[in-house]
């Protein structure tokens, strides 16, 4: 089982992926998953990777009942056949509860901490005037979190629950991430020049 070198991963999953949102959706997963990997002293690429391939087959295989097939179900064949880290896969599994793979280990519990949280904090770039992540803050993101209107399809409760399984105060996770996701604003489009750009 050996881990793919980065750039082999992210040209796999642009085979896969056409969705210009989903692939900032993976990519600030990623960013965060890096993040609590180095405050962990974890295995910084297997965490980052784990997190720019888990939703790979969301687009062409979305509909999360299809015992075969379904989300995550062919891309965890897939990262079999190609020998990936049986941690990666694991993870992968666990992110996704209705197949009843138990989380084991700060990976797995990170992956579905930091998954809709990363949406949440997209989310609240895409309406700043600026469309610049760096004038997101805890603060503004809590603000979004209590309005239920907003982004409503992501499950506030599930973060919480997700972020307390990690052993994580809901304020530091929510700072970690919103931080790693700033590091990585240009490659997310929210670098303020999409403002530039409609402006």
């Amino acid at each position: 089982m050996s881990l793919p070198t980065r750039q082999a991963a992210w040209d796999l999953m642009c085979q896969w992926v056409e969705s210009d949102s989903l692939r900032k959706h993976m990519l600030a997963v990623e960013a965060a998953m890096r993040a609590y990997a180095r405050k962990y002293d974890e295995d910084e690429d297997l965490w980052g990777i784990t997190g720019l391939v888990h939703d790979m087959d969301f687009e062409r295989f979305p509909d999360m009942d299809d015992p075969v097939n379904g989300h995550p179900r062919t891309e965890l064949r897939l990262f079999r056949e190609l020998g990936y880290p049986d941690a990666l896969i694991h993870a992968v599994e666990g992110h996704a509860p209705y197949l009843g793979i138990e989380r084991s280990g700060p990976m797995d519990s990170a992956l579905v901490a930091v998954d809709e949280l990363t949406g949440l904090i997209m989310a609240v770039g895409y309406v700043r005037p600026s469309k610049d992540l760096c004038d997101v803050t805890v603060k503004s993101v809590r603000k979004k979190w209590k309005d239920k209107s907003f982004a409503a399809a992501i499950n506030r409760h599930e973060i919480e629950e997700y972020a307390a399984e990690l052993g994580e105060d809901l304020g530091d996770h929510i700072a970690l991430v919103l931080a790693a996701m700033q590091d990585s604003a240009t490659a997310l489009g929210l670098d303020g020049s999409l403002a530039k750009t409609s402006g």
